[in-house]
């Protein structure tokens, strides 16, 4: 079984019924599993903050949300995750590749490689790095968390996870 495969079944543990996603060389794979589920549906979004929003929506309707991008739109979703799933006690499962932290190739994402596990920190969420897919589970805990919590809860996802492949 193929890491995307593993990580979009960690998510069918989780329970997640909702996804909104941006494009993601490292997430394209599972993504594309994504469009394709017949029990998860799937929102594409042109910016994060928009993302969070339609999850939002999505969890006051009863689904079970995450949001699927790399962890250098966190930086445009932090006044959305602030003053709605925050303030409202939204549960919201963040998946995050994490680019800019292991042989990146682009030098503007290391910036907010290096910062993006700090902001979740500093708004005092939950978070978690995978970087082995027998660590996949996770996934499942952290929707726990979001869920028990009423808080959105960051997993990043290293690049060491696809490189075991």
């Amino acid at each position: 079984m193929s890491v995307d495969e593993r990580i979009v079944e960690a998510l069918e543990r989780a329970g997640i019924t909702f996804a909104c996603w941006l494009p993601c060389s490292l997430l394209g794979g599972v993504i594309e599993l994504l469009e394709e589920h017949p029990d998860i549906r799937t929102v594409r979004v042109s910016r994060e903050e928009e993302g969070v929003g339609i999850c939002a929506g999505a969890a006051l309707a009863g689904e079970r949300p995450a949001l699927v991008m790399q962890n250098s739109g966190l930086g445009n979703a932090v006044n959305a995750l602030c003053s709605l799933t925050l303030t409202y006690r939204l549960p919201l499962l963040m998946l995050m590749s994490h680019r800019g932290y292991l042989h990146e190739d682009i030098p503007a994402q290391v910036g907010m490689g290096k910062a993006a596990p700090r902001i979740l920190e500093a708004l005092n969420l939950h978070t978690y790095v995978v970087e082995r897919p027998e660590d996949l589970d996770v996934i499942e805990g952290a929707w726990r968390t979001a869920e028990s919590a009423g808080e959105p809860v960051g997993v990043f996802l290293t690049p060491r996870l696809w490189a075991s492949e």
